[in-house]
């Protein structure tokens, strides 16, 4: 194994920490080597807008930066945006060489591995499992102009999604649901169906973490069905709420969208899941100031039905599975999975922890 792997595995744990703040804009981490290869600093892209990685770390690393190494998980840029050009930044510093765990497909960014090179520094390509699982998201982005889909659901030991009528309604512990809101406080959009909206009449905002961002909420309701009663409806003056129908559903039911509207509702007609997604890539709200704001990131908390489709149509990036010790028996039904549980072992495992007692696992479907 490359000596350089453990510090681009640790340059990639350092950009998890941008998750929620980065976004539109890739999570990078960065550490710094002296001359002789031991660690000097570390660091990673905070937000949006914000220091790059690579300059976040060469803040830490000062004059020892010079003739040492930089290990970055994504070629450095090479434009002019927010900031200045990261491959600049790493040249100024005297950084001899600079290893990266990632191109970069952004045509506006790459080029910073040649730049350095055509300055004499050693600068190249390594590749790394961690940096590519890190970074696929803004790949995923970038070559098909969708968000990334993350989809979550509770399970019984036994397999099963809803426990029997008249007992508690959480399968999962109290520190899952807790994971779960602050993943919420991190993600641009939240997608439910209206199997969940009748059963369950949720509110889908972020009510136990601190929140880096307030979601959007979107349901997906191809007949626009969705009542005026409905939680979702009720507070969307208060919380961005979009309601997204087929053309033909919109044009039956114009009286009912506008209705909606005056509940401050966003009506959005689209010819399925993936226009939907695109569509919430490109637009994902209207803001007080009237700006409009893309997704980056959509959590999925619907039922087996809508996170079937969007398996069906490969719309899924990562699966979020929370197992409870418990059983449920035969009156709960079946896990929402849209594949075997063998096929879902099989998937690759991205994280697996525990959080109370429950089991979680994130698992990659694709990207």
């Amino acid at each position: 194994m490359n000596a350089l792997i453990p510090w681009m595995e640790r340059a990639a744990r350092m950009a998890l920490r941008g998750h929620g703040q980065a976004e539109p804009n890739p999570m990078v981490g960065c550490v710094i080597l002296d001359s002789s290869g031991n660690f000097v600093a570390e660091g990673y892209h905070h937000r949006c807008g914000g220091a790059h990685a690579e300059v976040d770390a060469l803040r830490h690393a000062g004059a020892r930066a010079r003739n040492g190494t930089a290990i970055v998980t994504l070629e450095p840029c090479n434009h002019h945006g927010r900031t200045g050009p990261c491959s600049q930044a790493l040249l100024n510093a005297g950084v001899a060489r600079v290893a990266y765990g990632c191109c970069d497909p952004n045509p506006k960014a790459a080029g910073g591995g040649d730049m350095l090179r055509a300055a004499g520094v050693d600068a190249f390509h390594l590749p790394c499992a961690a940096a590519e699982r890190v970074t696929a998201p803004f790949l995923y982005r970038v070559r098909t102009g969708l968000p990334w889909v993350i989809a979550k659901w509770a399970q019984s030991a036994d397999g099963r999604i809803a426990t029997k009528p008249g007992e508690p309604r959480w399968i999962s512990g109290p520190e899952s649901r807790a994971m779960v809101h602050r993943e919420r406080g991190r993600v641009d959009a939240i997608l439910t169906g209206m199997g969940t909206v009748l059963t369950d009449d949720p509110l889908l905002t972020v009510r136990e973490a601190r929140a880096s961002r307030t979601p959007v909420r979107v349901v997906w309701d191809p007949r626009l069905s969705i009542g005026v009663d409905r939680a979702l409806v009720r507070t969307a003056r208060e919380t961005p709420t979009v309601v997204a129908c087929t053309p033909e559903a919109l044009a039956e039911r114009s009286s009912h969208a506008n209705m909606l509207r005056e509940c401050g509702v966003e009506v959005r007609a689209v010819d399925g899941l993936r226009a939907l997604l695109a569509s919430l890539r490109t637009q994902c709200a209207t803001l007080p100031a009237g700006d409009r704001t893309g997704a980056s990131t959509v959590l999925v908390e619907a039922g087996a039905g809508l996170v079937r489709s969007l398996h069906a149509e490969g719309l899924i990036n990562d699966v979020w599975v929370f197992t409870a010790p418990h059983t449920i028996g035969d009156a709960g039904p079946r896990s929402m999975a849209p594949m075997s549980a063998a096929a879902l072992a099989g998937l690759p495992c991205v994280w697996h922890g525990t959080r109370g007692v429950d089991a979680v696992e994130v698992r990659r479907v694709g990207g």
